[in-house]
């Protein structure tokens, strides 16, 4: 790692760490620093209710936070990678769309529930499959024109126009539902970092654990393709394989985030773009770690502005992360030519 990308790094991780601390401290319950401490600590001398809030509520959530943020982040420096395409990404080529497709049949067609905290081991594992189901049938749609059509924006096109599609059919889900099917589903398309429960939390992290992991093992791969399909194959890597294994990865990072805190946006569009700029650099041995930290930042970030001052009313994370991604983005978009993607 140089010089730069140890110092983008070390200042990420301490950032990570307070904005980690910040999510325990402040939310829309006024309590005290020291109270916080003590319940962290273990002291018996707190309020039950304040315990109840840090420990049940806030320390979940921030953990959510940290691990969607690197989930989103590395799923879309993959797409974009896979793709060869800036504006790749789990929302913009209808990744999200087909999750949330998924989830809006187990919850409005088959009678599933969105509370997580009152999951059932049947309801938790229905609304993952439905949510991982839904987003590999659009990864294989794209899969599919990908292999089809040589225009990298003609495919991106195709994944917007799959993303109407299952936009459209939950529409007619919606339309067919009870009010209350309507209403929860409507409450979690919103986005939120607070549906996973303490005791739900070791399986949730554990799918995430598993995804993070394969694509830290996909570093040489990336980089590979990174150079061009010709050039990967001669450097022996299977590009058919590699492709499936990069895109089935998304789908368990991508379905896992949709199903429990909806289909949050912009992450895996902007984050991947801010490590470049940041680094200078499109080597995944450095890249695709701080992507993975950055994405933590930027949701745990997220997470505390959703917290509004005064009255303390939580507004969802889909309204915060289209003001921190768009202006990236339209940056990206309007000086792609100036960026250096690989050094």
């Amino acid at each position: 790692m140089s010089g730069r990308g140890f110092i983008c790094t070390l200042i990420l991780v301490v950032v990570l760490v307070l904005l980690f601390f910040a999510n325990l401290f402040y939310g829309s319950a006024d309590i005290p620093a020291e109270a916080v401490f003590d319940i962290l600590l273990g002291a018996d001398e707190v309020k039950e209710s304040w315990r109840f809030i840090v420990l049940e509520s806030r320390l979940p959530q921030a953990f959510t936070a940290l691990l969607c943020g690197s989930s989103l982040a590395v799923s879309g420096l993959m797409l974009q990678t896979v793709f060869a395409n800036p504006l790749a990404g789990p929302s913009v080529l209808g990744i999200n769309s087909g999750a949330s497709l998924g989830v809006a049949v187990v919850m409005l067609f088959l009678g599933g529930s969105v509370g997580a905290g009152a999951f059932s081991v049947f309801g938790f594992f229905s609304v993952v499959a439905g949510a991982f189901l839904g987003s590999l049938a659009v990864l294989a749609v794209i899969l599919f024109f990908s292999a089809l059509l040589k225009s990298n924006m003609m495919v991106l096109v195709v994944g917007i126009m799959v993303g109407y599609l299952a936009s459209s059919l939950i529409s007619l889900l919606n339309f067919a539902a009870s009010a209350e099917g309507v209403h929860s589903y409507v409450v979690w398309g919103m986005g939120s970092f607070g549906n996973v429960s303490s005791d739900v939390m070791p399986c949730f992290a554990l799918l995430l654990a598993v995804g993070l992991f394969v694509s830290v093992l996909m570093i040489k791969t990336l980089n590979a393709l990174l150079l061009g399909e010709r050039y990967a194959e001669n450097l022996g890597v299977n590009v058919k394989m590699a492709r499936l294994m990069i895109l089935a990865t998304v789908g368990l990072l991508t379905s896992v985030v949709t199903a429990f805190c909806g289909p949050v946006a912009f992450i895996g569009l902007a984050v991947p773009h801010i490590s470049r700029l940041m680094l200078g650099s499109s080597n995944h041995d450095v890249l695709l770690p701080q992507t993975m930290v950055l994405g933590a930042v930027v949701a745990l970030l997220c997470n505390v502005l959703c917290v509004l001052p005064g009255d303390g009313t939580v507004i969802p994370v889909n309204a915060m992360t289209p003001v921190l991604g768009a202006p990236v983005i339209i940056y990206v978009i309007v000086n792609q030519r100036k960026i250096q993607y690989l050094n």
